[in-house]
């Protein structure tokens, strides 16, 4: 999205002068955050930067003291995952959640599964068939390449369990989509697959966030980069206009000096 359409434009999410504080630390002093429809927004920032606690204040696990989350320009509390849920925002952590020994179809239904009509339903019987078959056109639609949808998820590779978990969350997000770190620990091969995941779940209309400390990855998939440095945001920039050694300074400080 071209700057004077976003700063023309609504958020789809606007996150303004949050703050949490665990005691005496402020993990976040003030923070604002914002994503715009259809884009990929790379959030970044060193350790201790506030992202981790601003994800979480997003996904709906930890509640600000401060500030106000707006959604499609409404404001918005939620008080636990399953609020933010129903907004149709979805989030994939670094651990994935996925159930190892469960299928990738399996996982993508996990706690949304299908039962089969009455009177078998009635009893509990879960529609495999059916998850199957929708989960297996879902991986297509979205180009996530496995050999079979039914073998355990304990069995695929690290790209492949990640690339499981952004389609689970692209196929109930209906508006967002929260990435933390999608790409650390993975070959060149599989973060190619993951990043080009990405830009399908974003063209397909749902927006992305992406935490990655992986400058280059930030750069290849991002529209926009917004950078947090001690629980504030400092700067933003078009990523198409940016280069890896000024998001650095950014982050650290040394801009500032």
């Amino acid at each position: 999205m071209p700057d004077n359409e976003v700063q023309n434009a609504t958020p789809l999410l606007d996150v303004q002068d949050v703050v949490k504080r665990y005691g005496h630390v402020e993990a976040l002093g003030g923070a604002n955050f914002s994503v715009y429809l259809g884009e990929v927004v790379a959030l970044i920032g060193d350790n201790g930067a506030g992202k981790s606690t601003l994800v979480k204040v997003l996904a709906g696990v930890v509640i600000p003291d401060d500030g106000r989350i707006l959604l499609d320009g409404e404001p918005i509390s939620p008080k636990r995952p399953s609020d933010v849920q129903e907004y149709g925002i979805e989030t994939v952590y670094q651990d994935l959640a996925l159930a190892q020994d469960l299928s990738p179809a399996a996982n993508l239904y996990l706690g949304r599964e299908l039962m089969k009509s009455a009177p078998w339903g009635w009893f509990g019987a879960l529609d495999k068939r059916a998850m199957l078959k929708e989960a297996t056109a879902a991986f297509s639609r979205l180009g996530v390449n496995l050999r079979d949808a039914r073998t355990p998820v304990v069995n695929l590779s690290g790209g492949q369990r990640q690339s499981v978990a952004v389609a689970r969350a692209a196929v109930w997000a209906t508006k967002l989509i929260i990435l933390d770190e999608p790409t650390a620990a993975l070959g060149v091969e599989q973060t190619r697959r993951v990043l080009d995941l990405i830009r399908r779940v974003r063209d397909s209309g749902i927006s992305v966030v992406l935490i990655s400390h992986n400058m280059p990855d930030v750069l290849a998939v991002s529209d926009r980069i917004e950078v947090l440095r001690l629980g504030k945001r400092v700067a933003r920039f078009d990523a198409h206009n940016v280069r890896s050694e000024e998001l650095v300074s950014a982050m650290t400080g040394a801009d500032a000096l």
